[in-house]
């Protein structure tokens, strides 16, 4: 997911929100995996960090743009 995708792009803050927690909860579930060696793709937890800090990054955009 990158910063041009309009999943991110074109979403509203409260879409931004949701998207922001299903990330960090798919993050933890990884985690888990992580710990327990049972983590199949650990390039997974690289992306799920970018694609937070991107979603983060474009929700306070919008936050900055709103004020």
């Amino acid at each position: 997911m990158k910063m041009s995708d309009p999943k991110i792009k074109d979403a509203t803050l409260v879409e931004l929100s949701a998207m922001s927690r299903d990330l960090r909860q798919e993050m933890f579930n990884l985690k888990v995996q992580k710990a327990s060696s049972q983590l199949e793709k650990p390039m997974r937890l690289r992306h799920l960090r970018k694609d937070i800090a991107r979603v983060e990054t474009r929700i306070s955009q919008l936050r900055k743009r709103a004020a």
